[in-house]
């Protein structure tokens, strides 16, 4: 959205300005390559106009401002994926964030070093590790059945520098945190967060919340419509002075598909979602419960999980709800719905009445950028 405000006022900051941003942003041709090798294996867009972008939070220590969050190992994990639906016509945008212990079958990938690896059975991150974002967009492939469009990558210093270069964002707490291995120490209330009290706060997990990945992925959807609200503000888009910090933060921290790595491809994107309703942008995780084999990791719940992404696929409307709301509010009355997740929490469908020809919608626990939780 940012890049696309840019490209509009282009004339007024100067091509030198537009050239240096354009530059910041890294294609990733390695992945394009390995992607091209398996073309024929990879799903068929079913509609045209829709796009599906995969995002992925990469825990790399490599650099000197990377390494100061751990030992550079020289390998890298997904900290977190998302899929980003854009629909066509572009009338809403659905988040769907896939919980990296998420137990899934990982192919055969080209490593770092040109070796291949072996396909395994193995926790969804193990996919970025071994193969980096072509792996691990085939990995998702493969799972949701849904063509990835597009990728991009961003590390721990680009996500910092982009929340610093916004003077921060607000976000509601309903309990103060005191949280040493993640080094916040917060009030509760409204809070505006910096760069590195924003990364703790998304990538805590195992002293904030119940300690799961599912809470640590909520916090991190509540944040990102935080993020819509600020980069929305009339004060950043329209304010060129505030504006270009942010477009060299984002653009340096930024490693993409060909396609997208150029302003002028990210404006073609950001066009079409920026006048998308914050009420129709919306945040959820897949349907998902402790591994039967493991409880510390992850597995589908189906059919909803299936239902899901076949409803991306087709750019079929998908309904969140509140988790408040699905738990004490009228749409949990179990006597007019039918639970698709064993303990009743992720996907709810009403029964469906004989004489309306129309198929109910599964509803989605979830949410959206409207939602205001201070009220």
């Amino acid at each position: 959205m940012g890049a696309g405000a840019l490209v509009v006022v282009a004339g007024g900051v100067g091509w030198a300005v537009y050239a240096k941003l354009n530059s910041n942003i890294t294609p990733d041709e390695a992945a394009a390559a390995e992607l091209a090798r398996y073309e024929k294996e990879r799903p068929t867009s079913l509609v045209r106009s829709a796009q599906n972008i995969l995002v992925i939070g990469s825990d790399s220590r490599a650099g000197t401002k990377n390494r100061r969050y751990g030992k550079d190992s020289g390998t890298e994990r997904s900290d977190t994926a998302i899929l980003l639906h854009l629909s066509s016509g572009r009338r809403s945008a659905t988040a769907v964030s896939i919980p990296r212990d998420l137990m899934v079958d990982v192919p055969g990938c080209r490593r770092p070093g040109g070796s291949r690896s072996k396909p395994m059975f193995a926790m969804f991150n193990y996919a970025f590790q071994v193969g980096g974002s072509a792996c691990t967009v085939r990995t998702v492939e493969r799972l949701t059945n849904i063509r990835m469009d597009h990728h991009m990558v961003i590390d721990f210093n680009g996500f910092k520098e982009m929340v610093d270069a916004l003077d921060g964002v607000e976000i509601c707490l309903t309990k103060p945190i005191n949280d040493k291995a993640a080094k916040l120490r917060l009030p509760a209330g409204k809070v505006t967060l910096n760069g590195e009290q924003a990364l703790g706060y998304v990538r805590a997990r195992k002293s904030l919340g119940n300690g799961s990945d599912t809470d640590r992925m909520d916090r991190q959807q509540r944040f990102l419509a935080a993020l819509v609200h600020k980069v929305q503000s009339n004060d950043v888009l329209l304010n060129p002075v505030r504006l270009y910090p942010v477009l060299d933060a984002a653009t340096s921290s930024l490693t993409t598909d060909p396609a997208l790595a150029s302003l002028r491809g990210l404006y073609e994107l950001a066009r079409g979602v920026r006048d998308i309703p914050t009420e129709r942008v919306q945040f959820l995780t897949v349907p998902r419960e402790s591994y039967v084999y493991n409880a510390n990791r992850d597995q589908l719940v189906e059919p909803a999980a299936k239902r899901l992404f076949q409803r991306l696929r087709t750019d079929t409307p998908v309904e969140v709800v509140d988790s408040s709301e699905m738990h004490h509010g009228p749409i949990l009355d179990f006597s007019h719905t039918r639970s698709h997740y064993r303990d009743g929490k992720t996907s709810l469908e009403r029964p469906h009445d004989p004489a309306d020809p129309t198929p109910p919608a599964p509803t989605f626990r979830g949410s959206t950028a409207a939602e205001n939780p201070c009220g």
